[in-house]
């Protein structure tokens, strides 16, 4: 015989007392009841602008120096900013020293009247206009190399971000699924006392110890997912492997205003992939303009000084200088240059139809991260406004109408179980829409906010 036994527990942010008292048996009265205490309800997500996470920008920050990608990205920017001056230089000059006209009967350089020593300066002058395009070509190659460093750079904060959102609602649905286990191993004790006294049915306790095991199984899984998350994280930030990663916040809301015209015309005027292909474009424009120059010679100049000693007659010979001009003629025009031209333009055309298959790509892409977003954001508003309370004003009716006897313990276990289900679909919902908002960043092409991060490649 159990009499005056008292349970308290919190479930679904009420108050629980549950006051049982068994029939002994000379037939004593038995009651039940359950009574309710007003409670605060379980604080929403705070909403927010996640971007502005301490964490998060420090976690950034410090990708943006140690990521491998990045430092390599930022390599191949700087070999192709040198590749411009020598692009534009001229050709080395050549010196060239010896003895002309020199007979073969004899070694002395006074038996005849035009041999000489002589040294002699040539270089070689392109045509005008060459050395130009020559520059514009390689200036063209270091921006979009520039651009290709920019996108790495935001395709890693991309990386962390999504990381960062994937394992904070990891964290988060640990915490959840913790909590409702104290909970439902608050319930199991209930419908034991229950069926102890005779007040419920094994199945009820059976039910709810089959509850708790599906929780314990549900903490396996997620400390099974949580290490290939933090090894993400870890790869994008640059880390050795044994650094532990730091603890997300949980979940935030940072809602935005998002119009698909206006994000349109961001990514079209700074995504640095677009920009890139428009660089290759501008770059092969340029080639083409330069292999049409090839047309017409170049030139080469030559200054030579020669030296001529006196006669064997004592007869003085004066010094000699000569000057030429040479151009090559660029006859093989058919197998040669042609072409050449026709390259050019190939290779053009090639890299405007790569833009304008990125740009739509980018324009569908778009599309869909918006209404991901926006389904999101309905969707964590609806659970915040609507769904989890009804939930939880449909656990305090079960708790009352338990009291009375008119539901019995797997309506309320149900009910409970709804609850946390809904907790995680909240939490989901807010994780997706900031991870579907770092994806529309990346594909407009919004810089990270570091100083020591350039917004332009070059």
């Amino acid at each position: 015989m159990i009499r005056g036994e008292a349970i308290v527990l919190v479930l679904a942010g009420a108050m629980v007392s549950v006051n049982a008292q068994a029939e002994g048996p000379g037939g004593t009265r038995m009651e039940a009841g359950i009574q309710t205490f007003a409670a605060a309800p379980p604080k929403a997500p705070a909403t927010g602008n996640a971007d502005n996470s301490p964490l998060l920008s420090s976690l950034i920050s410090e990708a943006l120096e140690n990521n491998p990608e990045i430092r390599a990205a930022l390599r191949e920017r700087e070999a192709a900013s040198q590749r411009i001056a020598p692009a534009e230089a001229l050709d080395d000059p050549v010196l060239e020293a010896g003895v002309v006209n020199a007979p073969l009967t004899s070694s002395t350089f006074n038996r005849e009247d035009m041999t000489m020593k002589m040294i002699g300066l040539s270089q070689r002058l392109p045509f005008p206009g060459k050395r130009g395009l020559r520059k514009d070509v390689a200036t063209q190659d270091a921006q979009s190399v520039g651009y290709g460093h920019q996108e790495t750079v935001n395709r890693v904060v991309r990386d962390i971000k999504v990381a960062y959102f994937d394992l904070g609602l990891t964290l988060e649905r640990t915490r959840l699924v913790e909590k409702n286990k104290l909970i439902l191993e608050d319930l199991l004790h209930i419908a034991e006392k229950h069926y102890g006294i005779g007040l419920g049915s094994q199945a009820d306790a059976l039910k709810a110890q089959t509850q708790v095991s599906r929780i314990v199984d549900e903490l396996l899984r997620l400390a099974r997912e949580r290490p290939a998350i933090e090894a993400e994280l870890i790869r994008a930030l640059g880390r050795n492997a044994n650094i532990p990663v730091p603890v997300p916040e949980p979940p935030q809301l940072r809602e935005e205003i998002l119009s698909l015209e206006s994000l349109r015309e961001s990514a079209l005027s700074r995504r640095p992939q677009l920009l890139a292909l428009q660089s290759i474009v501008a770059r092969n424009e340029k080639a083409m303009d330069l292999a049409r120059r090839n047309y017409y010679p170049d030139f080469d100049v030559r200054l030579a000084y020669g030296q001529r000693d006196n006669m064997l007659d004592g007869s003085r010979r004066p010094d000699m200088v000569t000057l030429t001009v040479a151009v090559n003629l660029p006859v093989w025009r058919e197998n040669k240059l042609t072409p050449r031209i026709a390259e050019a333009v190939a290779k053009r055309d090639q890299a405007q139809s790569l833009y304008e298959a990125q740009r739509n790509e980018v324009t569908a892409s778009l599309r869909q991260q918006m209404a991901l977003a926006e389904q999101n954001l309905q969707s964590a508003r609806l659970y915040q406004t609507a769904i989890l309370p009804q939930a939880r004003l449909t656990v305090e009716s079960a708790l009352a109408a338990y009291r009375v006897n008119r539901v019995d313990f797997l309506t309320l276990l149900d009910s409970q179980m709804t609850v946390l289900n809904y907790e995680i679909s909240l939490a989901a919902a807010m994780a997706g829409y900031n991870k579907a908002l770092a994806e529309i960043d990346w594909l407009t092409g919004k810089p990270p906010i570091n100083p020591s991060t350039p917004a332009e490649p070059l």
